[in-house]
């Protein structure tokens, strides 16, 4: 499939368009392709290429909407595809909290687009799972990873003359490695919107490196420790921290913003004064649309979620010097408050220091050095409770150096006692379309063992 131009696409918009009896109707049209290789024990299992491109309409009656969808685009598909949204419509019941459509906007220009990703090829795949799966074989280790990579673009409009258009591609790797006894694991995971920036190799010693030093793990007792947690195992619990910043959930007594007896934390200092959480579409190691929207096609980042909002992205501090400066706002519970309201950021970026990890390390006295958590669950919604285990790579750190490999721990913990239990930071890197540093953090609670490697 041809990533369509926005001329091209705007076209095919206004067309539809133009067949609406509705009060007003919303087009989306995007179109995707997806390459992917995958392997396990030093041999490809799979290796394929999907292409797909598709167009939503949604028409609305007063506060009635109804939605369909189509993968034809000839004149006759088109109007059939309008009748079927207004018919659903009309049958629907009314939403009472269905806003009017928004009329033009402006957004920025941002560069989302690598032609280096868009040209990947099956050699170029063949390529990348070979760079990985030898240097295992060669050490008698196991190799087992995965690479996606998608190009695509996004484009919507409607009856108030809203228009946009974004084109995106994106790369994921992830490698696992183990040891022949199974005794050992190791990790490693890397995301861009730039495939050329991507070395499966030096990703894939990396997680050698580990797998090779995790062998014979020793048991420490449950407890309270200093860790250093690489990006990978902070990412998932920022992000679910970053998408409970929901005004409403807020307002509503639902979320950690809540505050006892009404009101919300909104402008209070909740975190350790260097934590600085902002977001930026323009930047450009994270690059994103210009529109707040879901993924995929939509820009380049994986953080966002839903359908087109419409509404501009900008570069917005969520936590400043520790204090809460945003939430997001629906266009719904924006308009109920009469503010102007922040959609979700499709990416985040947490500011860090200028250290590496091995900085980290040899400034720690006595720790534990996380890759990364898994299988994490909620406990407590409203202090954003967590519990989860460690995994592929756990290290007992004594006077500056890696002294053991430790058994995989139990955690529960919230990324908001966390951030106020920060020590140091590192350099931020890019994991999941966000920017993290790794993160020294004291007290940290390990509630019990795993034997899982």
């Amino acid at each position: 499939m041809a990533i369509l131009t926005k001329e091209e696409a705007k076209k095919i918009i206004d067309k539809v368009l133009a067949f609406s009896k509705a009060d007003e109707m919303a087009v989306t049209l995007s179109g995707s392709r997806t390459g992917n290789i995958r392997y396990a024990r030093n041999s490809v299992s799979t290796s394929g290429v999907s292409t797909d491109m598709s167009l939503a309409v949604t028409a609305v009656f007063g506060k009635k909407s109804g939605t369909s969808t189509i993968n034809e685009f000839d004149d006759a598909s088109l109007e059939k595809t309008v009748r079927r949204a207004e018919e659903i419509a009309k049958l629907a019941p009314e939403n009472p909290e269905y806003v009017p459509m928004l009329g033009p906007q402006t957004y920025l220009e941002t560069n989302t687009f690598a032609e280096s990703t868009a040209n990947i090829d099956p050699d170029f795949r063949a390529k990348a799972a070979f760079d990985s799966i030898d240097p295992c074989s060669k050490k008698n280790l196991t190799a087992a990873g995965y690479m996606e990579d998608f190009s695509g673009f996004t484009a919507f409009g409607n009856s108030k003359g809203l228009f946009g258009y974004n084109k995106s591609t994106n790369v994921d790797f992830t490698i696992t490695v183990r040891t022949a006894d199974g005794l050992g694991s190791g990790y490693a995971i890397h995301d861009y919107n730039d495939v050329s920036k991507l070395n499966t190799k030096a990703a894939t010693e990396v997680a050698i490196q580990k797998a090779m030093a995790s062998v014979n793990a020793q048991a420490l007792e449950p407890g309270k420790y200093t860790v250093i947690l690489e990006p990978a195992a902070s990412i998932d619990l920022l992000q679910n921290m970053m998408r409970s910043m929901d005004a409403r959930s807020a307002d509503e007594g639902r979320s950690f913003l809540s505050k006892k007896g009404g009101g919300t934390r909104l402008g209070e200092k909740l975190f350790d004064e260097r934590v600085n959480i902002y977001s930026d579409p323009s930047n450009l190691e994270i690059p994103n649309a210009g529109f707040a929207a879901g993924g995929g096609g939509g820009g380049g980042g994986r953080f966002g979620g839903g359908g087109i909002d419409g509404r501009p992205q900008e570069k917005i501090a969520w936590i400043e010097n520790g204090v809460v400066k945003n939430m997001t706002y629906s266009r719904y519970w924006a308009e109920k408050k009469g503010v102007k309201g922040t959609p979700p950021p499709s990416a985040f970026i947490m500011a860090g220091g200028t250290q590496s990890l091995a900085d980290l390390i040899k400034g720690t006295e006595k720790g534990i050095l996380v890759t990364r958590f898994w299988y994490i669950r909620a406990v407590d919604p409203q202090t954003l409770l967590y519990t989860g285990l460690t995994r592929d790579g756990t290290f007992y750190i004594e006077k500056g150096k890696i002294k053991f490999p430790v058994k995989n721990f139990r955690f529960n913990e919230s990324p908001v006692i966390m951030l106020n239990n920060l020590e140091a930071m590192g350099v931020p890197t890019r994991v999941g379309g966000c920017l993290i540093p790794p993160l020294k953090i004291r007290d940290f609670t390990f509630s019990s063992l795993s034997d899982a490697v």
